[in-house]
């Protein structure tokens, strides 16, 4: 086997193995059915239960990919023990990087892009609205890239970036999943964008 063709079954593995354990999180609730209550990518999002539990959706399509990494990384170990040497290290490389990225977290890495902690500050800012010490007579809180906006009044409710929701791209599908495999799902902007105090358009997401 040559150089060019060994490294073509590399970069094939590693690319496949790459994608597969993010599938969940890419495909599942992109369809029409799981956004009949949220507002086409990438309007805002009203703060409502929905929201809450799509969080919670994609929190657990996030932990799901480590389960189906394990096919990838098997597959690997077989391929590289009995089939092709260069494919089946790919798979295994990547998926074990896989595997390693997700687990950082329990040793102080960065957290997932979807946590029970951001759920439990949405619903936060929901009851928030609707008791006496609220921003507004009538608050309308959404989800902007940014951070939580009142529509109403437009005060900042809170400085929570947006991650992907699991909405259909606007950016089409190949565009979009590019964008989710380099982003991981993670906001587009870090903790520091927030000392510019800056309303983003969601158009940029």
């Amino acid at each position: 086997m040559s150089i060019l063709s060994s490294t073509l079954y590399f970069v094939a593995g590693f690319i496949i193995a790459f994608i597969f354990p993010r599938l969940p999180g890419i495909l599942i609730t992109r369809g029409k059915g799981f956004n009949t209550n949220f507002p086409p990518h990438p309007e805002p999002i009203p703060l409502s239960p929905y929201l809450t539990q799509r969080i919670l959706h994609m929190r657990m399509f996030y932990w799901l990919g480590l389960v189906v990494s394990i096919v990838p990384l098997a597959f690997g170990l077989v391929s590289v023990r009995w089939g092709n040497v260069p494919f089946g290290f790919g798979l295994w490389i990547s998926s074990g990087w896989f595997l390693l990225s997700r687990l950082q977290v329990f040793i102080g890495g960065p957290k997932p892009p979807w946590t029970l902690e951001m759920a439990e500050r949405i619903q936060l800012v929901i009851n928030e609205s609707k008791s006496d010490s609220k921003c507004c007579e009538y608050p309308s809180p959404s989800w902007m890239l940014s951070g939580i906006y009142c529509i109403s009044c437009e005060k900042k409710l809170d400085d929570l970036f947006r991650p992907d929701l699991g909405r259909k791209r606007s950016d089409g599908f190949l565009m979009g999943t590019i964008r989710l495999l380099s982003t991981d799902g993670y906001p587009m902007f870090d903790a520091d964008f927030n000392k510019k105090e800056t309303r983003i358009d969601d158009s940029e997401e």
